[in-house]
């Protein structure tokens, strides 16, 4: 498993690299764990990127190890706006992603995922940088990405619609 070359510390944000060019996102809270949001209750043979790519409308917050969350995916610290915002100090981000563990939070793949949730958490502000959270112009029109899952892989797909809500 790949892994950054900077060990996580609290308040990190870890990016879980999945199929497509699609990532995962958690924070790091401490001792091998992290907050993540996850498929909601104990679907059976549910995959993250199964329930990433579902459209589900619900997801559970969680605190798992990340060794579990990654798997055998690669994944690395990744706190790319440092730069651009002032993180919250790190016991703060540790104790709101915690205060979270457990609730059910409303989930959209291309407006509110799981690196809107962390960013929410390490800068105060919800935002994601996938290809897959920006509204594609044709013409006049917006074309909204969906992801749909197939028998052994997911397929992105792209679907035109009239003036859909812009995205930032």
């Amino acid at each position: 498993v790949f892994q950054s070359q900077a060990e996580p510390k609290p308040g990190d944000l870890i990016e879980i690299f999945h199929i497509l060019g699609i990532a995962h996102w958690a924070v790091y809270v401490g001792d091998g764990y992290v907050v993540h949001l996850g498929p909601p209750g104990e679907i059976a043979g549910i995959t993250l990127a199964k329930f990433m790519a579902s459209g589900s409308e619900g997801a559970i917050v969680k605190k798992e190890l990340l060794s579990k969350v990654a798997g055998k995916r690669k994944y690395r610290v990744n706190n790319k706006h440092d730069r651009k915002y002032s993180p919250l100090p790190p016991s703060k981000i540790v104790r709101q992603a915690e205060e979270k563990v457990g609730q059910k939070i409303f989930y959209k793949l291309t407006s509110d995922n799981c690196e809107h949730f962390v960013n929410e958490l390490r800068y105060g502000v919800s935002r994601c940088d996938q290809s897959l959270c920006r509204p594609v112009r044709l013409g006049g029109d917006v074309a909204a990405m969906t992801v749909t899952p197939g028998p052994s892989r997911s397929s992105i797909g792209m679907k035109a619609s009239q003036k859909r809500r812009q995205l930032s």
